[in-house]
């Protein structure tokens, strides 16, 4: 029971911190989809070496990574589509 509840933690964990993160990059370097290319050409492989486990078998360690990996693509594509909504809505801070 703790495990599960520490994935929904890890994963909401994940969204929130990527789209933060995401947001604020966005609003500093005024790029829409940097942080999401950030995400995918730097933390994946990094999260993956680091959290690698020789003895966890590669579907086991796909199960468990899965959906926090997943949350923290989904948060730096929200904070994109955030930024560009506001954008379009005529907010020059963004």
């Amino acid at each position: 029971m703790t495990e599960i509840l520490q994935e929904i933690l890890g994963t909401l964990l994940f969204f929130v911190l990527f789209f933060g993160i995401g947001f604020i990059l966005n609003m500093l370097i005024k790029t829409t989809w940097l942080p999401t290319w950030i995400y995918v050409i730097v933390v994946l492989p990094l999260g993956v070496w680091y959290f690698w486990n020789p003895e966890l078998s590669l579907l086991a360690f796909i199960g468990v990574f899965t959906l926090p990996f997943l949350a923290g693509i989904g948060g730096a594509l929200t904070s994109g589509w955030a930024i560009r909504a506001l954008r379009r809505g005529g907010y020059k801070m963004f």
